[in-house]
C-alpha cells in the first residue's frame, strides 16, 4: 500500500535582510564611494574597483580594500592603513545612505512583518556604521539583531540561530548578492 506523501510546513520565525539594495537603494552610493577613494590612482583602477565591488556585494569593505590594493595596485596594506581608508569610505557614504530612498515596498514590508517575525540585518557594512544608519533612518526599532562586518554572514546566521533559539529552516534570507545566497544555502535557509 502506497502512503500519501506528508507535507510538513515549517513555521517561519525570522527574516534576515541584507541592507544595501534590499532595504535601501544604496548600492550606487557605495560604488561612488569606492570611485572617490580610488580616483587618485586613475580611471583604469577606478573602473576595476567599481566593477569588482558591483560583482561582490555583501563582501566586507575591509576585504575589498585589501584586495584592491594588492591586486590592482600591487601594494600590501597594514590593518591600520586599511582602517584609515575604510574610515574615509565611511565618511563619504554614511549621510548619503541615511538619505537614500527605500527599495519600493521594503519599509512597508518591514513595518508589516516585525510584529509577526523576528527581523534581523546581515550586511557587509561595519556593525557600528549600520546601527548608526538604522538609528538615523529611524528604523532600528524593527530589528531584533543587527550584524555587520568584520564577521561573515554565515557567522551572523549562526549567532542569530543560537541567540534566538531559531532553527535555520525557520529563517528566510532576503538578499541581492552571491554572498547572501551562499550564506543562506550553506546554512540551510530559504532565500529570496
Amino acid at each position: 500500500v502506497m502512503k500519501k506523501p506528508v507535507l510538513i510546513l515549517v513555521m517561519i520565525k525570522g527574516i534576515i535582510f541584507d541592507f544595501d539594495g534590499v532595504i535601501t537603494e544604496s548600492v550606487h552610493i557605495k560604488s561612488a564611494g569606492f570611485s572617490e577613494i580610488y580616483k587618485p590612482y586613475g580611471p583604469p583602477t577606478v573602473n576595476k574597483v567599481v566593477k569588482h565591488h558591483k560583482a561582490n556585494g555583501g563582501l566586507s569593505r575591509f576585504k575589498k580594500i585589501k584586495f584592491y590594493h594588492k591586486t590592482f595596485l600591487n601594494t600590501s596594506l597594514s590593518n591600520q592603513e586599511i582602517n584609515h581608508i575604510a574610515n574615509q569610505f565611511s565618511e563619504y557614504v554614511v549621510d548619503r545612505v541615511v538619505n537614500a530612498q527605500y527599495v519600493p515596498n521594503a519599509l512597508e514590508f518591514i513595518k508589516h512583518s516585525y510584529g509577526n517575525y523576528k527581523l534581523f540585518i546581515s550586511t557587509g557594512t561595519p556593525t557600528t556604521e549600520i546601527k548608526k544608519i538604522l538609528k538615523l533612518k529611524k528604523i532600528m526599532k524593527y530589528f531584533k539583531g543587527v550584524y555587520g562586518s568584520p564577521a561573515s554572514k554565515s557567522n551572523h546566521i549562526n549567532v542569530i540561530c543560537t541567540k534566538n533559539n531559531i532553527k535555520s529552516d525557520e529563517l528566510i534570507f532576503f538578499g541581492d548578492s552571491y554572498s547572501d545566497l551562499e550564506a543562506a544555502t550553506k546554512n540551510g535557509l530559504k532565500f529570496v
